[in-house]
């Protein structure tokens, strides 16, 4: 089977292997769209980071990223090109949970306004209350967790779940990268939604 993603990508790192920085700069380009949706998935009913980053700028992160590897290790085709792209939005996002929701992060901390209270029984009450601690698989501390579960994945396992879930492949297309069949596709993907699950104790985000 020809997979249009190979067709399509490995001439231009074919071109980047020979010096041609032009075919670099259009491989990046060509990963924006996906990298944009997947930014958007993640970010998705984060009402409060979306109060410290927008998308673009997650996604303006994450090429940054994407292109500093690249620069240090240029992938030689299309199966590392995919893993790379993947796992450095991962690495991005696991940042991001980190920095806004740690202990000391501006998410974990922020204070959020009171409703006024009647103060006639004693002092008034503050101005603010400190920000609502939780561990809904819905926040984005818990798509930190689920990043980094996948980053523990047995390497099969993994590569299976980079193609698919981060690059938003067919299950054909990541037969063809991987060289192998659809049938080994599914039983590593299969196996490492259960791993993840079990880790996660179901409480898988999105």
């Amino acid at each position: 089977m020809t997979d249009p993603q190979t067709t399509h990508l490995q001439p231009l790192l074919d071109r980047w292997q020979h010096g041609d920085q032009a075919a670099r700069d259009e491989l990046i380009h060509l990963s924006c769209k996906r990298l944009v949706k997947l930014t958007r998935k993640m970010l998705k009913g984060y009402s409060r980071l979306r109060q410290f980053e927008e998308t673009d700028d997650v996604l303006q992160s994450a090429l940054l990223r994407l292109f500093r590897a690249m620069e240090a290790a240029p992938p030689r085709t299309v199966r590392d090109f995919f893993g790379l792209a993947a796992l450095n939005i991962r690495r991005e996002l696991i940042d991001l949970a980190r920095h806004y929701f740690g202990p000391q992060g501006a998410g974990a901390n922020q204070a959020t306004p009171t409703p006024p209270r009647d103060d006639s029984q004693g002092s008034p009450p503050p101005a603010y209350d400190k920000a609502e601690s939780t561990n809904d698989p819905d926040r984005l501390v818990s798509w930190g967790e689920f990043h980094e579960q996948v980053e523990l994945l047995p390497p099969e396992e993994r590569e299976v779940f980079d193609l698919l879930w981060y690059q938003g492949l067919e299950q054909a297309e990541a037969a063809a990268i991987l060289e192998t069949s659809e049938r080994t596709v599914r039983r590593r993907w299969q196996a490492a939604r259960l791993r993840l699950h079990e880790k996660l104790q179901g409480s898988l985000p999105g």
